[in-house]
């Protein structure tokens, strides 16, 4: 097994027992600074329709990068079920401008510096010491902190619950736009 394989299984394992929101819970509201330091807030989004959050571990990341570019090529198909994307990352709003700039985002790209939307929507972990050997998260998070959230994504409805929910350690594994379709179909 190659050496960046026994690392990935380590931040795996560090991320494991996350779980995150469940469907059919309730989605907590917040309010975040977008790449332009505009506050967005959930419950806003979510009067003109559901909601998509994606939260990624940074524009640091390859894997995050793809994502969102790939969640980018559906966004005017979630658009015909009334469905917003917001993603979320632990960076600065310096760094979301950076991601939705360099990746061509037609999305809002907010920034929780401080964790607390992270940790309210329980998935805050910390990756462990053999992976902050290799990257200093305290340069790249926007409190300085060495915390990252496990790559999910959620599908909100109007009435602030969780209709899908995809939280997986394995930080390569995310929801793709064709299951979040299949989901909004269902509820439309």
């Amino acid at each position: 097994m190659s050496e960046l394989q026994d690392f990935q299984k380590l931040v795996i394992a560090n991320a494991i027992d996350v779980k995150g929101l469940k469907v059919g819970e309730r989605a907590p509201d917040f309010v975040l600074p977008n790449a332009l330091g505009n506050a967005i807030s959930l419950s806003d989004c979510l009067k003109s329709g559901p909601v998509i959050l994606k939260f990624y571990r940074g524009a640091w990341c390859p894997i995050c990068n793809l994502d969102l570019r790939e969640i980018q090529q559906y966004v005017n198909q979630f658009e015909k079920f009334k469905t917003k994307v917001l993603a979320i990352s632990p960076q600065k709003p310096d760094d979301a401008l950076s991601i939705t700039q360099k990746n061509e985002l037609g999305f809002e790209v907010l920034s929780d510096s401080n964790q607390e939307v992270i940790m309210a929507y329980n998935l805050k972990f910390d990756p462990g010491d053999d992976y902050h050997q290799r990257r200093d998260l305290s340069i790249l998070n926007g409190d300085g902190s060495i915390t990252l959230p496990v790559p999910a994504t959620f599908v909100i409805d109007k009435n602030f619950t969780v209709i899908a929910a995809h939280v997986e350690a394995n930080y390569t594994e995310r929801m793709s736009p064709v299951e979040i379709i299949k989901i909004l179909k269902k509820i439309t």
